[in-house]
């Protein structure tokens, strides 16, 4: 069977193969869902409520004062909040004035942020006011001309019961002040009305930053059209609408988060529940306060819900799907998911040059730790690293990808672009830097980053599989492999471990090792076993493997 269709035969029933595209841009589906269900609600914060008629007119406020300022059609501008009713309002507020959203790790500090206004050209920042001492030196330097601050704390309810997380709720944008920093509240009230929504399907929308695998991070251009190619995608495949309540646990400026508990939800009316930050018990308590109904993670945070000692006296009744991706799901969290929620947790996966998913499990017959089949229009192969001929099923290779949702390009850099490519039957493909494999029925496997892959003595070794077999221990709530340099093997296999809490104290190396040996060929088993307290991750929730390495590097240089 032709590897462009062979996924097809696991399609699931009732969804279509292809989608067709509302030309439009993504603001105008914001516009459409407030004209049709205006007093519905939007977002859910902190015992406050915004209908879809508040929610446009904040966004139309917030847009006239951008262009008041001198934002035009194509401008860039920064998105650096954390999730919350401002950052929902200020990317909508960014595409009507017809300009760029840049979307921030709140995580980033100066460095980072002068790298990416100096590459953007951006002269705005809209920011969390807890952020601003990051981003105001920018002012300063001329990278930025002004810096809109917002306290999340004034949009949400003043007898909360449920407080943000300190030092978030006891700030205001009333103590905002300083040159070039513009108060939120004032922007809104300013008065200013939006010239008339002039931008397209082919315009650019939204230029998200790759994790910078090599070298400083590098913008996805997307236009509006590809962005709602995944934001229409995550509503067909496992389908919601206007009554749908979605938990916003995964951070917004992440693509997964953006499309799959933000621009999907807002297309067909549903209301969102905002967490600024992840925190399992507040998790558990807006999914049985709001009756929520759709819950995207990833896996982490899944492993870190599961794990909470009150988990069983949890109500998760509610729920109606639940799935990420991120990271593999270990197969004992989802069995345990499964049996408190009744429900499969649905693995997909994508990236910030696809903008989100490519592929997703199908919702009638999923399989764990599996990326799933490519979804609609997308055509995926697996090509050799060494001579990138085209591979067989159960061969492992790279992953490649022709779908309406890849990047126009990296921003500013047409080198890097051709390099992300590659042609096949005279088309472009785009280069993930995954690898993995796909088998008869179409399902695609992930086993490891290209780069991430352990040599030791001659053999391959993936951490991504090995941390997968470890995480059947009932010992280990969360573990990341990385390769340890050895004078003999070249390469070893070492494990950073974090234990449930109830081996905590008693649990050893020794174990460990032991328990792989016992479940894993020997040379994929860590040599070495570090205990830690926790794993470092990105804002998105992704765990940093690179920086356990890296540090593991420099110790051994010492």
């Amino acid at each position: 069977m032709p590897a462009a269709t062979r996924h097809l035969q696991s399609w699931p029933e009732g969804v279509p193969r292809h989608l067709t595209l509302p030309e439009q841009s993504i603001h105008d589906n914001l516009a459409r869902t407030a004209a049709r269900h205006p007093h519905r609600v939007a977002l859910l914060f902190h015992g406050a409520q915004l209908s879809y008629s508040e929610l446009l007119h904040q966004v139309e406020a917030l847009a006239g004062f951008l262009q008041s300022v001198g934002i035009s059609r194509g401008d860039r501008v920064l998105l650096y909040m954390q999730n919350s009713p401002q950052f929902v309002i200020g990317y909508y507020a960014i595409l009507r004035a017809d300009a760029v959203v840049i979307p921030v790790n709140p995580m980033n500090r100066h460095a980072e942020l002068e790298h990416l206004a100096r590459d953007t050209g951006a002269r705005v920042a809209l920011a969390g006011s807890e952020l601003v001492d990051h981003v105001t030196p920018l002012v300063g330097a001329g990278d930025l001309d002004h810096v809109i601050a917002a306290a999340y704390a004034d949009m949400a309810h003043p007898a909360r019961d449920i407080p943000l997380p300190a030092p978030l709720d006891s700030m205001s944008d009333a103590q905002v002040g300083g040159p070039g920093l513009i108060r939120w509240s004032d922007a809104l009230t300013a008065g200013h009305i939006p010239a008339p929504h002039g931008v397209g399907p082919d315009d650019l929308a939204v230029i998200p930053y790759s994790s910078g695998t090599t070298g400083q991070p590098k913008g996805c251009m997307h236009s509006h059209r590809t962005v709602m190619v995944t934001a229409l995608g995550s509503v067909v495949w496992n389908p919601i609408d206007q009554n749908s309540v979605n938990l916003a646990t995964l951070p917004l400026f992440h693509v997964t988060g953006m499309q799959a508990s933000m621009n999907g939800p807002i297309m067909v009316g549903g209301a969102i529940v905002l967490m600024t930050r992840w925190d399992r018990a507040t998790a558990a308590a807006l999914i049985e306060r709001h009756a929520v109904t759709r819950w995207r993670s990833i896996s982490t945070m899944a492993i870190d819900l599961v794990n909470d000692p009150d988990f069983d006296s949890y109500d998760l009744s509610s729920l109606e799907a639940i799935g990420g991706g991120g990271a593999a799901m270990p197969d004992a969290i989802a069995k345990r998911l499964r049996d408190m929620t009744g429900l499969d947790y649905i693995e997909g996966y994508g990236l910030s040059e696809t903008m989100a998913a490519t592929h997703i499990n199908p919702v009638t017959a999923p399989r764990r730790q599996c990326l799933g089949i490519p979804v609609f229009d997308v055509d995926s192969r697996i090509v050799s690293t060494d001579d990138g001929r085209e591979l067989d099923p159960g061969e492992v290779g790279e992953i490649v990808t022709r779908a309406p949702q890849v990047f126009l390009g990296y921003w500013n850099r047409p080198a890097e672009t051709a390099q992300a490519f590659v042609e096949i039957d005279g088309q472009p493909f785009f280069r993930t830097g995954d690898l993995g494999y796909c088998d008869e029925a179409g399902y695609f496997y992930m086993v490891d980053r290209v780069k991430r892959m352990i040599n030791a003595a001659g053999f391959k070794v993936w951490p991504a599989e090995v941390e997968a077999l470890m995480h059947h221990n009932p010992d280990i709530a969360e573990v990341c492999v990385i390769g340890a340099q050895d004078p003999r093997r070249g390469e070893t296999v070492k494990a950073y471990v974090v234990p449930t809490g109830a081996a905590r104290d008693t649990v050893s190396e020794t174990e460990i090792i032991a328990w792989c040996r016992a479940e894993m060929a020997t040379y994929k088993c860590p040599r070495a076993v570090t205990f830690v307290d926790s794993l470092p991750k990105s804002g998105a929730g992704k765990v940093l493997w690179r920086q356990l390495a890296e540090a593991e590097r420099a110790a051994a240089g010492n």
